[in-house]
């Protein structure tokens, strides 16, 4: 069977600001789409998006993909609040370290593309 065709990031801004902006949103879907903790609603619309079958302006105007997402940031912050402070500070670390990574490879970015 032959693999499914992605869209590109460029196919993305029509949501987002800048090209920079697209690539961080084609990365979160491709997280969202590999993550099954995050349940088969939110699975789908990513994979959905991500092979051209919907666009963002559709997840967007969708009550259905809107209102699944709401629910999954509803759990998010309940666990955050019923987080013990070790488990808070490991993750206060990750976030951390995360970031740090993020600014790194932005950093390093002009260098792969071969500007200066």
């Amino acid at each position: 069977m032959a693999a499914e065709r992605e869209i590109g990031d460029d196919e993305l801004l029509e949501v987002a600001d800048n090209p920079e902006q697209a690539a961080s949103l084609h990365k979160a879907l491709r997280t969202i789409a590999n993550t099954p903790a995050l349940g088969p609603e939110l699975q789908g619309m990513a994979k959905d998006v991500l092979s051209g079958r919907i666009g963002m302006q559709d997840v967007i105007g969708s009550d259905r993909y809107m209102h699944a997402i709401g629910d999954r940031l509803g759990q998010m912050r309940e666990a955050a609040e019923n987080m013990s402070p070790e488990d808070r500070r490991k993750s206060e670390a990750r976030a951390e370290k995360m970031i740090r990574e993020a600014e790194e490879a932005e950093r390093e970015r002009p260098k792969r593309d071969g500007r200066p």
